[in-house]
């Protein structure tokens, strides 16, 4: 009977605004103000181009003072510790990345919060859709130095991305036991059907690469699953916010008319704030036990 309560309270979840999160095997209390908060990730997370620079000093990682990060940090007082990076992995996250420290090593047995949003480099997620549309609609005039990059292949990626969500969720647990881990997965870029100008790619070609994203949103829901995890499905949550939509999430192919610092298909401002709000509306309840 409690199980038939849960999936109908998460349901409800679902047709509101947050997605469904998975239920924690253990008793565990709402995030309190002033609790450390650690976000990780890779750009979907760190917020390139979103209003100003969070990074001091300056660096590569172009995180936003209004990524869903900060919004919720700021939404619920919490004291945030933000290392996610654009281009980020799972191995940048469990490891030191050039003059990057892991980001694993920002954890702490304080830290009470740890969100993560990872696994989209590691199977070239960005890159194929970069490649897609660079190769499909000319490049604008701010872009005619880049040139259009090859698909990513490699079959073995979508295992070494499971390994590394599971070894992250495992060192999470290790080294901060009593903070809660939340995954978020990639906000929704692509239309369930067909394509677009702010998205051009082929209908064969937009359609494999949705194919990708829903088994990176499957794998991040079910690792979330086994390893006593809650997860945020942004892809769920933005499916009528997509690129192609008249309210997008997320920002779609430059053109000669985007502005400076203009990041494709990435979030946008109102994607991280509804990333924000979901997360809020999931930690200020106490999750049940199943």
């Amino acid at each position: 009977m409690r199980d038939l309560k849960w999936g109908f309270g998460c349901l409800l979840t679902l047709l509101s605004i947050a997605a469904c999160a998975t239920p924690r095997s253990t008793h565990v209390s709402p995030i309190s103000p002033a609790s450390i908060y650690v976000a990780m990730g890779s750009s979907y997370a760190a917020g390139p181009g979103i209003t100003t620079s969070a990074d001091q000093p300056q660096n590569r990682c172009a995180r936003s003072t209004d990524n869903y990060a900060h919004i919720l940090a700021r939404k619920l007082n919490l004291r945030l510790i933000d290392v996610s990076c654009s281009g980020a992995t799972t191995e940048h996250v469990l490891g030191r990345w050039k003059e990057l420290p892991a980001q694993i090593e920002a954890l702490t047995v304080d830290t009470k919060l740890v969100t993560a949003t990872i696994g989209g480099n590691d199977v070239g997620y960005f890159g194929m859709l970069w490649s897609a549309s660079c190769t499909t609609a000319p490049v604008p005039a701010a872009s005619r130095n880049f040139k259009c990059p090859s698909p990513p292949a490699g079959a073995d990626a979508w295992t070494k991305v499971e390994a590394g969500m599971r070894q992250i969720a495992a060192e999470v647990h290790r080294r901060s036991p009593t903070a809660r881990l939340v995954f978020v997965d990639y906000l929704s870029v692509l239309p369930a059907t067909g394509t677009c100008g702010n998205a051009p790619m082929s209908p064969d070609t937009a359609q494999s690469i949705r194919l990708v994203a829903q088994r990176l949103a499957r794998l991040t829901k079910r690792v979330a699953a086994e390893t006593q995890a809650d997860v945020i499905q942004a892809s769920t949550l933005s499916a009528h916010h997509d690129a192609c939509s008249r309210d997008p999430w997320i920002t779609g192919f430059p053109t000669e008319r985007s502005a400076p610092g203009f990041v494709p298909y990435h979030p946008n401002e109102n994607g991280m704030t509804a990333i924000a709000d979901a997360l809020m509306q999931r930690l200020v309840t106490v999750p049940r036990t199943p």
